[in-house]
């Protein structure tokens, strides 16, 4: 069975995922391939290769059904001698003055940061554009700039990393993620199988 995931979902959720469900089923084969949300949607319309996909859609065809897994809030991470880092409290207009690392044009990141922005009338100082979360978090830790990001309940996000997290609360409209299907197809019966396992593992997060 082959699963079509986001780069952020495979590296801070599906691998223990996978990891813990391989311990449950053994007899099952997964094999992950990481794209980006739109490479998502074209690979599952395009090939019967894949069972399903995981991601937080852009712009989701109708061609495909999506079942919400969860969703993420966003936080500022700042190098810890950042003076946002000295902040209990940060809102989008403290982040302005300072450079900022954002996710790369056409990404779900971008477009909720960026409408964030937008909606208060604020003009960020877009400082370097990334392609992932992992990218942005070793670039804030070598102190190239700000970044606000979704951070999974996990803490994987930032564990062990030399950055400082403070929360936006509800400033950026919250990340859904979920599975992509193809719309009135049945999934075989070891992808439900990990279907189901992950709903389940969601739920107990």
């Amino acid at each position: 069975m082959q699963v079509v995931v986001s780069q952020y979902l495979i590296a801070y959720v599906l691998i223990d995922a996978v990891r813990r469900f391989h311990r449950a089923f053994p007899q099952i084969h997964v094999r992950l391939s990481a794209r980006t949300e739109h490479e998502i949607e074209a690979a599952l319309l395009d090939s019967q290769e894949f069972s399903f996909g995981v991601a937080a859609p852009y712009e989701s065809s109708p061609q495909l059904e999506y079942r919400h897994l969860f969703s993420m809030h966003w936080s500022l991470i700042a190098p810890p001698n950042h003076p946002l880092a000295r902040r209990k409290t940060v809102r989008l207009a403290h982040i302005v003055p300072f450079p900022l690392i954002m996710y790369e044009r056409g990404s779900t990141g971008r477009q909720h940061v960026a409408e964030a922005f937008h909606r208060l009338g604020l003009a960020p100082h877009v400082e370097i554009e990334a392609t992932n979360t992992d990218l942005i978090v070793r670039m804030v830790e070598a102190g190239l700039g700000v970044a606000v990001v979704p951070l999974h309940q996990s803490g994987a996000v930032t564990r062990g990393r030399r950055v400082v997290a403070r929360t936006l609360g509800r400033q950026v409209r919250p990340i859904d993620s979920g599975v992509l299907l193809r719309r009135g197809e049945q999934p075989p019966e070891t992808a439900a199988r990990l279907l189901e396992f992950l709903g389940a593992q969601v739920a107990r997060v």
